[in-house]
C-alpha cells in the first residue's frame, strides 16, 4: 500500500519475522550471547527516519537470515540497553559481534549502505 506504517509495540509483530524484537530484558542472552552478528536499531516511535528505514531492515534481515541477526530496540519502552551503550540519536545502529560493539552508526541508512555495514563483519 506503499503508507508507512506505525511500529507500536502492538503492531512490532507485523514487520518481516526476520526483524526480532529486543529489549532490556532479553539483551544479555539475544545480543550479548549471540553465534553471529548482530544488527541492533535503536528506535523511538516519533523518530520518522526510524519508521522510514523500516523496509530497508526487512531487506536486509531477509538477505542475511541465518547470517546475521537483525533487530529493533524501542528506546522508550527500554531504558537500561540505551543508558549503558550512550544512544542519545535516533535512529542509532550498532554492529555486535562476540558480545562487543564493533561498529556503531547515527542516522538512516539506506539498504545498500547497511549491507556494506555488515558484509564488513562476515
Amino acid at each position: 500500500d506503499g503508507q508507512v506504517r506505525g511500529i507500536g509495540k502492538e503492531s512490532i509483530g507485523d514487520m518481516a519475522a526476520n526483524i526480532e524484537v529486543f529489549t532490556d530484558q532479553n539483551w544479555a542472552k539475544d545480543v550479548l550471547g549471540a553465534d553471529k552478528p548482530v544488527l541492533v536499531d535503536f528506535w523511538a516511535e516519533w523518530c520518522a527516519p526510524c519508521k522510514a528505514m523500516v523496509p530497508d531492515l526487512e531487506a536486509v534481515a531477509a538477505q542475511y537470515a541465518g547470517r546475521v541477526r537483525v533487530g529493533k530496540l524501542n528506546v522508550e519502552e527500554n531504558d537500561q540497553v540505551p543508558f549503558q551503550y550512550g544512544i542519545t540519536a535516533m535512529p542509532t545502529l550498532l554492529v555486535f559481534k562476540g558480545g562487543k560493539v564493533v561498529e556503531q552508526r547515527v542516522g538512516k541508512m539506506s539498504r545498500d549502505q547497511l549491507a556494506k555495514l555488515l558484509d564488513a563483519h562476515l
